[in-house]
């Protein structure tokens, strides 16, 4: 498998056109110009974001479940205003001694919860009876509750670090909170397992299982020097390490025909720069087949093959996570209403979820093959994240709705590749985030930002619709690859001015991909540099979602 590469040449046409291909495929002409440009020409040269999602997006959010627990048989009683945790936990202890794939099914009503639900076996649901009708309260933050071990790593390098933070004009200089963005009531957790790198001292070298010895960025298989501790079903770490300094062949690779700036780049030798969580499909001698395409290419890079621990087939899903209302204090400083977290997680979901009053919705680190569907997030508290994606490799979130104020309303973060948002509606301060951090790889899809101009970006006709936060020493914003695909900007306002306005807000991720960009008047876009722009002002109709397009092509279904 790989990037899907058709041989159909441009055809010359002035109107839209579908047509069947053959095999099943699907040729689909767009009018640009006087010169159409097919479909499978835009998408010819896109990384293939296909394999995103539970399951790499061929199989539906379920599995087969032998038994059910139901927290109303462990003391929770809906609606009484009395704290269920105990039930929720004797719940949760009675699922972790089941061998068995399991429910824990939480009833209709409303129930208070003050304590993190670790969720840490495979083959398990959490499920409620509808986000309509099933409400998990958690009256307290997260800094009222003890320490998590899993997070002691973080409080030292926050402290160590003296990260605070420093506004002048609101008389604001305070520390970091391990919460900003990190943790969360319901956590996907193997308990003591580091949950991301930030001290050296702490870093243990695993030893690798095999050594690539031939791979090819966009295939499905690489070769190894010898394939004897590796086997079918394994879950493997493919990793590419920066050990040659500031002009690396990987940086170059990450981040083609840019200065790199951001010292992490080349600091830490011994850690991954780039790290691909997949699953072994097949074994062949020395070659390995995996379940989704190589990030990049193995020839003339550092790598190695390590293994660390996975929860598999966990399913988060139908009911409502609500907060009380909350004074917004500052950036970085969050209490710790955090919905999910998501951590070590390979091949699992959150679906059909509601969101309110959250520092942040979910959170994820060190995940894999995950679908996240149909989140709304809102209320009136301001929010750091919505639905965030942190080292993450073919993560989807799909039909994700932002009716809250959020400094960061979808964000790619450090060492996210191959994940997709795709779907998605952001009704208040609309941005595209990406957060620095050899973030690369990753596409927004189909999106509707709700805009509404303030005064001075009415009078200079410009709009920061893409934006680069992060640390400078994860700089640049992001690598090559990162892609925009159907974007629909919405202003409120405006649109009385025969005058585009300009989309910015990045000025240092290369080689992105920006196409069918538009709006409901005239705009421009400033992206760079080499940036990739098509289709300007124009809505990619005929194929809305680029992710459901490739994944299409790639199994074989219209």
């Amino acid at each position: 498998m790989g990037i899907f590469k058709p041989s159909i040449k441009t055809i010359k046409s002035t109107s839209y056109q579908l047509l069947k291909g053959l095999g099943g495929g699907i040729l689909i002409l767009l009018s640009l110009s006087s010169t159409a440009v097919t479909i499978d020409n835009l998408n010819r040269d896109l990384p293939d974001f296909s394999y995103a999602g539970y399951k790499n997006g061929a199989e539906p959010l379920a599995f087969a479940t032998a038994n059910t627990i139901n927290v109303a048989d462990y003391g929770a009683k809906a609606d009484d205003g009395n704290d269920d945790t105990k039930a929720f936990h004797k719940a949760l202890a009675a699922a972790s001694d089941s061998d068995s794939p399991i429910v824990v099914q939480i009833p209709a009503g409303r129930f208070i919860v003050s304590d993190i639900l670790y969720l840490e076996r495979d083959n398990l649901i959490l499920r409620g009876a509808g986000s309509g009708a099933t409400t998990l309260y958690f009256p307290r933050p997260l800094r009222y509750l003890p320490d998590p071990p899993e997070l002691a790593e973080l409080r030292q390098y926050l402290k160590t670090m003296n990260k605070r933070q420093r506004e002048k004009s609101h008389n604001i200089d305070l520390a970091f909170s391990q919460y900003a963005w990190s943790g969360g009531f319901i956590w996907t957790r193997i308990k003591n397992e580091r949950v991301k790198p930030y001290l050296e001292e702490y870093d243990q070298q695993p030893a690798p299982l095999a050594l690539p010895t031939q791979g090819k960025r966009g295939d499905d298989r690489l070769k190894v020097d010898n394939a004897s501790q590796l086997r079918v079903g394994q879950i493997i770490n493919i990793n590419w390490y920066n050990r040659e300094g500031k002009d690396s062949p990987l940086l170059k690779a990450i981040y083609p025909g840019v200065e790199v700036t951001g010292s992490h780049h080349w600091n830490f030798p011994n850690r991954p720069l780039v790290s691909q969580a997949s699953r072994i499909v097949a074994i062949n001698n020395n070659t390995v087949v995996i379940n989704d395409v190589l990030l990049h290419d193995i020839n003339g890079l550092t790598t190695d093959i390590t293994q660390k621990a996975y929860l598999q087939n966990i399913g988060i899903e139908e009911f409502s996570i609500e907060f009380p209302r909350s004074a917004y204090v500052a950036h970085h400083v969050e209490q710790g209403f955090n919905g999910i977290y998501l951590t070590r997680l390979f091949d699992g979901w959150v679906k059909n979820i509601d969101i309110i009053n959250a520092d942040s919705g979910i959170l994820s680190e060190e995940s894999a093959n995950v679908s996240i569907s149909n989140v709304a997030t809102k209320g009136d508290h301001k929010a750091h994240y919505t639905v965030a994606m942190g080292d993450t490799h073919n993560l989807l979130a799909k039909n994700i709705t932002v009716n809250n104020t959020a400094i960061h309303p979808l964000s790619f973060n450090t060492f996210s590749t191959k994940s997709v948002y795709t779907g998605c509606e952001i009704y208040h301060a609309p941005i595209l985030d990406q957060h620095s951090g050899a973030n690369h790889q990753n596409l927004f899809d189909n999106i509707t930002l709700h805009a509404t101009l303030d005064t001075e970006q009415l009078a200079q006709r410009r709009y920061p619709a893409f934006k680069g936060g992060g640390a400078g020493y994860w700089k640049p914003t992001h690598g090559a690859g990162s892609s925009f695909w159907n974007i629909n900007v919405v202003f409120k306002n405006g649109l009385d001015v025969a005058k585009p306005i300009t989309l910015y807000g990045v000025d240092d991720g290369p080689n992105a991909n920006v196409i069918g960009v538009h709006g409901n008047t005239d705009i421009d876009i400033e992206y760079g540099p080499n940036a990739n722009i098509k289709m300007q002002n124009k809505a990619i109709h005929q194929a809305p979602s680029l992710y459901q397009y490739q994944l299409q092509q790639r199994l074989g279904g219209e």
